[in-house]
């Protein structure tokens, strides 16, 4: 009888194990019911607009019922403040000035691949005929935005010619915003990228200096640290999902760059173009952490970030 007892009682226990085992599985895999990244489609942002307009995340997570939320934030200090409340998982297309800043100020953020680089995609342009460099600029009013790569550029052209962001005057604004005080004349150059940058010298505005030979241009995939401590698995299909979109547009040129001209309003020939400005490679090399190695000493050199940071310690490890 006691062996019975016994047995019945060793049968419960195996059964209230096996059940709270499978309850922890389905905790497990219902522990993320949503992810939330950025959509930045400017200045061209290939990957991010098929990954969109296809629903390339949301293919990938819809068989484990995870919900993919795209949210238009396109400032970088805007994203990284939503990365550090828990409103965002990755910020796919942020300024290595931005995540560097970030970083600096206690945001656990960890950059998980070089998203692109683009030095010729940067530009300063100008509409008054006798602002042919960043020496023309001294006393004028220039707006963009702050603390980015833009930012970077302006300062670096400025440094080049033997002068400094005080000897203009640097207006706050959105690239948007820049591009419309410079055709209504509020302005006498704007810092600008992408479409913005395309349509402006159509419309008559010339271009007084780029990146190149300035900055690296370097934008970057970040994803939340407490994300991706807690989510490996779903971190990887993330990157898997950036690979197979590059592949996509590989093989699929044509096609892609349909799609992309259609969401930016741009002609074919015209996203054509400045495709060939960018290198959207994953990988982040030795010359990539230079480059933000000599971004965060011409940061903390002109007051943009106060803490330095050791950026190796800031890279995603699997």
């Amino acid at each position: 009888m006691r062996l019975k007892k016994l047995a019945a009682t060793v049968l419960v226990g195996t059964m209230v194990i096996t059940s709270l085992v499978g309850c922890g599985n389905k905790t497990e895999e219902k522990k993320v019911s949503e992810i939330n990244l950025t959509y930045v489609k400017a200045p061209l942002n290939v990957p991010s607009i098929i990954q969109k307009n296809d629903d390339l995340f949301g293919k990938e997570f819809k068989e484990d019922n995870i919900t993919v939320n795209f949210h238009e934030i396109t400032a970088g200090p805007d994203q990284t403040a939503a990365l550090a409340a828990g409103e965002l998982d990755f910020l796919h297309a942020l300024g290595g000035t931005s995540a560097l800043i970030a970083a600096s100020n206690g945001v656990e953020l960890e950059i998980l691949n070089t998203y692109s680089r683009s030095p010729k995609g940067f530009m300063i342009v100008a509409n008054d005929k006798a602002i042919t460099s960043a020496k023309d600029l001294v006393g004028k009013k220039v707006a963009g935005p702050k603390g980015t790569i833009l930012h970077q550029v302006l300062i670096a052209a400025l440094q080049a010619e033997g002068h400094s962001i005080n000897d203009v005057e640097f207006i706050q604004m959105s690239i948007p915003d820049a591009a419309a005080a410079l055709a209504d004349g509020s302005i006498d150059a704007a810092l600008t990228a992408g479409p913005n940058a395309l349509t402006a010298i159509n419309s008559g505005s010339h271009v007084v200096a780029t990146g190149e030979g300035l900055v690296d241009g370097i934008i970057v995939t970040a994803v939340s640290k407490k994300f991706a401590d807690e989510n490996p698995e779903l971190v990887e299909r993330f990157v898997k999902v950036e690979k197979e979109t590059l592949q996509y547009v590989k093989d699929n040129n044509e096609e892609a760059m349909e799609k992309v001209a259609k969401e930016v309003g741009l002609t074919v020939d015209q996203v054509k173009e400045m495709y060939t400005w960018y290198d959207f490679s994953l990988d982040i090399t030795d010359a990539d952490i230079k480059a933000l190695e000599d971004t965060q000493e011409f940061l903390l050199a002109n007051g943009l970030q106060e803490n330095k940071v050791d950026i190796n310690s800031l890279l995603y490890k699997k």
